[in-house]
């Protein structure tokens, strides 16, 4: 008890205070005020995260061994663009990142793409990008230069 106590304070502090709502008669539903800050304490993470690198792929694996089709389909679009620096979060170790990722975006699959700290889309999204010519533009306002239009000059 002293623990939840503990960390209730904590996250208090912290400033990361989630008020449950309340039944219709008035009752409070009861929450883990560890599982509330958590959330809270989650979502602020992610905010960092997302912001931390250029691009940011929550996937299921990792891009050497990715563990579902879509996340292996953007591995492989990032690949054809020469996209190799990025940030990979593998939400299988994680079911509290899988979960807090979705809620964080408002998008219910995985993998989720990040631009510059701003949510591009899943596998779908990405690969509709890279068929009409919008990932290279994208690509470019982050500075990154796709290979695709190093490939189409060498040809020419």
């Amino acid at each position: 008890m002293n623990s939840l106590i503990r960390s209730t304070a904590r996250c208090l502090r912290s400033g990361a205070a989630v008020y449950p709502p309340r039944q219709a008669d008035g009752r409070v539903w009861s929450a883990s005020a560890r599982f509330l800050c958590a959330s809270a304490g989650l979502q602020k993470d992610l905010g960092e995260m997302v912001k931390k690198d250029k691009v940011v792929v929550f996937m299921k694996g990792t891009p050497a061994q990715p563990m579902c089709g879509f996340s292996n389909a953007v591995v492989q679009i990032l690949r054809m663009h020469g996209v190799d620096d990025y940030a990979a979060y593998n939400v299988l170790e994680d079911s509290e990142l899988r979960e807090g990722v979705k809620t964080f975006s408002n998008w219910p699959t995985i993998p989720q793409v990040y631009f510059s700290g701003e949510f591009v889309g899943g596998c779908d999204i990405l690969l509709q990008m890279h068929q009409n010519g919008d990932l290279v533009e994208e690509l470019k306002k982050l500075g990154i230069s796709s290979a695709l239009l190093e490939a189409e000059k060498e040809s020419k």
